[in-house]
């Protein structure tokens, strides 16, 4: 088991006296949940403040110790840094849980043992959940069918169930749509195409299903700060559009509305933090960028971006055979209902944003006046 009792109050090896963090071992594995709540806490709030100040150091002085506690999962995601980066830099206690990229920033829980994850809901206690971890590539969804399905389904029904009176944002995407007669609304009937969406919707229904105060949020297709370019259906277009001497066929036929993940991580705290002032905020959400393109159009919109050649991309106006799961048309999402709230966030633009997720990756650092100036 993972992220177990034990592993949390051996992680633990500072106490506060007299507002010194001295160091000791505490080494209590069979404390009592409501104990083990406190050392959990103090550990974490101590590993957050790792970078300013070593565990072998004294505490800082007039440190505010933030109240309202918030778990990510599949922090390690592109999504999830974002949404935990959100929350940590407004005044929240953030916790992110992640598996194979987890350590050493984010704490390594397998979320398919449900007694895990009922450990780690008990003793770090959230106010809020954002449910970021999933199995977003359709394509593998269709090869890996039973394991996609336990994460987005089986898993998302578990934390819902553990999280009873605490507010779970369960993220889920437009894919829920067969994209034959855009916009949809949040109460527009789902028809997914393909298993990604039957499974994102079937999450959607299970999270509701067993905790009717969630939210759910469907989010298009989108791109944010990369740890490699494959990372984002947006982002891994970046090496076509530097090949520049190689002429390559992008999808022209499918519309896309690319969008920001810190856009959306700033749609989650504002979600979360009006949810702590009126109980009453649940339901299906959409937030999207307001950006109609192809991936063809987006990738000429990065080449521009950067002042680079976009002679070399080809408009693919035709589906080709055999090109893997089925995608909607167009999936545009309607996001009124954010936006009669004022929970929504004005998009960033997308070429402005694109700048700064790919920049670290430009090969030809000779257009960085053309490309900022």
């Amino acid at each position: 088991m993972v992220c177990s009792t034990r592993m949390f109050t051996h992680q633990i090896q500072a106490r506060y006296t007299n507002n010194d963090l001295t160091q000791q071992t505490i080494a209590t594995p069979d404390i009592a949940p409501p104990l083990n709540s406190v050392f959990l806490y103090l550990w974490h709030v101590v590993f957050s403040a790792h970078e300013a100040a070593s565990l072998h150091h004294t505490f800082p002085e007039n440190v505010a110790i933030p109240y309202r506690r918030v778990l990510i999962t599949g922090a390690t995601g592109l999504l999830g840094r974002a949404v935990y980066k959100e929350f940590q830099n407004n005044a929240w206690d953030a916790l992110g849980t992640g598996y194979s990229r987890a350590r050493p920033r984010f704490l390594k829980c397998n979320l398919l043992d449900e007694e895990a994850l009922r450990s780690l809901i008990q003793q770090f206690q959230p106010h809020v959940i954002v449910h970021c971890a999933a199995e977003r590539r359709p394509d593998v969804v269709e090869r890996h069918t039973e394991a996609a399905f336990n994460l987005n389904v089986h898993t998302s029904a578990t934390l819902a169930k553990e999280a009873a009176g605490i507010f779970l944002i369960y993220i889920s995407t437009d894919y829920v749509f067969d994209g034959r007669n855009p916009p949809y609304g949040e109460n527009d009937a789902p028809n997914p195409l393909n298993l990604y969406g039957k499974s994102k919707l079937e999450g959607e229904r299970e999270v509701l299903r067993h905790n009717p105060g969630a939210a759910i949020l469907r989010v298009p297709i989108l791109y944010g700060e990369v740890e490699r370019v494959d990372e984002s259906a947006v982002t891994v277009l970046w090496d076509r559009v530097q090949e520049g001497a190689d002429s390559c066929t992008i999808d022209h036929c499918q519309q896309r509305f690319p969008t920001y993940s810190s856009d959306v991580a700033r749609v989650c705290r504002l979600m979360a933090e009006r949810r702590l002032q009126e109980p009453s905020l649940q339901g299906i959400f959409h937030y999207s960028g307001k950006e109609q393109m192809t991936k063809y159009e987006i990738a000429c919109a990065i080449a521009d971006a950067f002042n680079l050649p976009s002679s070399h991309l080809i408009p693919l106006t035709e589906q080709p055979a055999g090109a893997g799961a089925q995608r909607p048309q167009n999936a545009q999402l309607e996001c009124s209902r954010l936006e009669l709230l004022g929970l929504s966030v004005e998009p960033t633009p997308f070429k402005m944003a694109i700048r700064d997720v790919l920049w670290p990756f430009l090969q030809d650092k000779r257009c960085r006046q053309t490309a900022f100036h």
